[in-house]
């Protein structure tokens, strides 16, 4: 069989859906032998869904949010928890919108170690900032989460606000402009497709839709 396509994906670490997406991919990247290029799409969620607090017992305590958004906010963490639990998956609300540019930073810096470590990094930082035991905005953190999965955090605080923060902002303005509105997203060539639930059907496209329709 021929080369496949490249495959871009975009995610992000506080997407519940790009959490549950993450072990689905990384499966489709061993099953062909492929590996995907990884971009960390920074979602600006409270241009489009509004932004809340909540305290340790869910209290509200901030709230610029329509009816409308909370009820889409609630839905959403609803479908992805009741899809979390069939497979065994923590999945907490956060309490806040997280600013995750640092660690989509730091996302670029892991993946100059290799696939390897890139994918390790990914699971030491989904798996708990949903158990709410990480805090992305923390430098500190951030860099020891590098030094554990095996990628070079020499210098990462000054290259976190310089040249790597420009190739996160950039990447992100490029994802922005070929079409990209949310995570997880993916990108075939000019052919993008949102949601993990397309995951059969980039299967197929990558086998060059050698095998039967996907089922959808």
């Amino acid at each position: 069989m021929a080369t496949p396509p490249t495959l871009i994906v975009y995610t992000d670490v506080k997407s519940p859906y790009a959490y549950l997406a993450k072990d689905l991919t990384h499966a489709l990247e061993d099953e062909l032998g492929i590996t995907a290029d990884w971009r960390h799409f920074t979602l600006d969620i409270p241009s489009y869904l509004g932004s809340a607090k909540v305290d340790d017992h869910g209290n509200v305590t901030e709230d610029t949010r329509t009816e409308h958004q909370w009820k889409r906010i609630k839905y959403a963490y609803m479908d992805a928890r009741r899809r979390a639990n069939l497979r065994g998956i923590t999945l907490r609300g956060t309490q806040k919108i997280w600013d995750t540019s640092l660690v989509g930073t730091a996302f670029y810096r892991a993946k100059e170690a290799g696939p390897n470590v890139h994918r390790r990094f990914m699971q030491l930082v989904f798996e708990p900032f949903w158990k709410r035991e990480l805090n992305v905005e923390d430098m500190a953190v951030v860099i020891a989460k590098l030094d554990e999965a095996g990628a070079d955090n020499a210098g990462f605080a000054d290259w976190a606000v310089g040249e790597g923060r420009t190739l996160h902002d950039r990447l992100r303005d490029e994802a922005w402009e070929a079409g990209v509105f949310g995570v997880p997203s993916f990108q075939i060539g000019e052919e993008l497709f949102f949601g993990f639930e397309q995951l059969p059907m980039i299967r197929w496209r990558l086998t060059g839709r050698d095998e039967d329709k996907p089922d959808m």
